[in-house]
């Protein structure tokens, strides 16, 4: 899909979150700025509620809004901590030999907490998919929330709230997103399309509506192909173009680059996957055994499922997705060449 993606270029304010006791939790956070604990299905919105709350709170979100997603900090080699913008300032090479990763990623958490915000009183640091930090961290985190909140709003966000440890918990304020209901999706696209000079039916909108199930970011991604394809969002043009759309195309392209031995390309589609587009590892592995299976017959396929079985069990009892699906990847060409 050529140019930005509405759900970058179309980022609501709290007035336009769909769902209304979010408004009103956003609205309680703007008046009285508190540590907050974001928890809902994929897709629903909790970082579009966090991205409203931040640049309605900050007179420079650019620099006093800092999003840091939990699964893939923890993936990180201690050289990419290095190297990424948002880390580097705060290692330098003799800290990055002499310490180890978990030292390095609470010295960036930190470091990053310490500093003063740019504008205002405070500032806001959103931990995505926070559910994915291991409990040693989470203790670490604690005290680090408890030692810099007079200018630092953390705000965790996860699927799963029962992978976060009670005192911490405890201490933010709990705000639930649900997923939004078809009428409310409506309302949403609805005002992107005015705003993108689309023309849509009602009925055109309740079928994008109702293939989302849900999710709103596949809402509005849907929203926008069907746009790029046709003239206008009706009955017959989303019919059409989501039907074509199909929905092992990255699993089969992921699948494709590890029997090439191309594992940095699989593991940046795992990552476009599970960051970008919220997968669980769970769901993506569903996909990539259901791809595995229009790609494989016989010996190859039943090794290719046992191995997903093992890996299955990885996910459930791990906390890193992206490691537990790059040893699948990385796995795949012994048992399939």
């Amino acid at each position: 899909m050529e140019g930005p993606l509405w759900t970058s270029t179309h980022a609501p304010s709290i007035e336009e979150l769909p769902q209304a006791e979010v408004r009103e939790h956003c609205r309680t956070l703007l008046e009285e700025p508190m540590n907050a604990f974001v928890y809902g299905p994929r897709g629903a919105g909790k970082t579009a509620a966090v991205g409203a709350l931040a640049r309605a709170a900050h007179d420079d979100p650019e620099n006093d809004f800092v999003v840091i997603n939990v699964d893939d900090l923890f993936a990180m080699t201690k050289s990419e901590l290095e190297d990424d913008p948002r880390f580097g300032s705060f290692i330098d090479t003799t800290r990055r030999r002499t310490s180890s990763k978990a030292d390095l990623v609470n010295h960036v958490l930190t470091e990053i907490a310490s500093y003063p915000p740019v504008a205002g009183s405070y500032k806001t640091i959103l931990l995505d998919d926070a559910g994915a930090m291991r409990q040693d961290f989470q203790q670490a985190l604690r005290r680090v929330m408890e030692r810099y909140h007079e200018a630092t709003q953390f705000v965790l966000a996860t699927r799963r709230p029962g992978a976060v440890i009670p005192p911490i918990r405890s201490r933010c304020y709990p705000v639930t997103v649900r997923a939004p209901t078809i009428e409310e999706i409506v309302g949403v696209l609805e005002t992107i399309c005015e705003r993108e000079g689309v023309d849509r039916t009602a009925d055109g909108l309740e079928y994008v509506a109702g293939y989302a199930d849900g999710n709103l970011r596949r809402a509005i991604l849907s929203a926008q192909t069907i746009s790029v394809e046709a003239d206008a969002i009706t009955m017959e043009t989303a019919y059409e173009t989501l039907s074509a759309v199909e929905t092992d195309d990255v699993a089969a392209e992921i699948l494709q680059a590890a029997e090439e031995q191309r594992f940095q390309d699989a593991r940046g589609l795992i990552d476009d996957q599970l960051i970008d587009e919220g997968y669980s590892g769970q769901e993506l592995l569903g996909d990539l055994l259901g791809a595995a299976r229009s790609r494989y017959t016989g010996d190859r396929l039943a090794r290719v499922v046992e191995l997903a079985a093992d890996v299955d069990l990885d996910l459930e009892t791990g906390t890193n997705d992206r490691i537990h699906l790059a040893h699948f990847v990385a796995r795949l060409p012994a048992i399939t060449g």
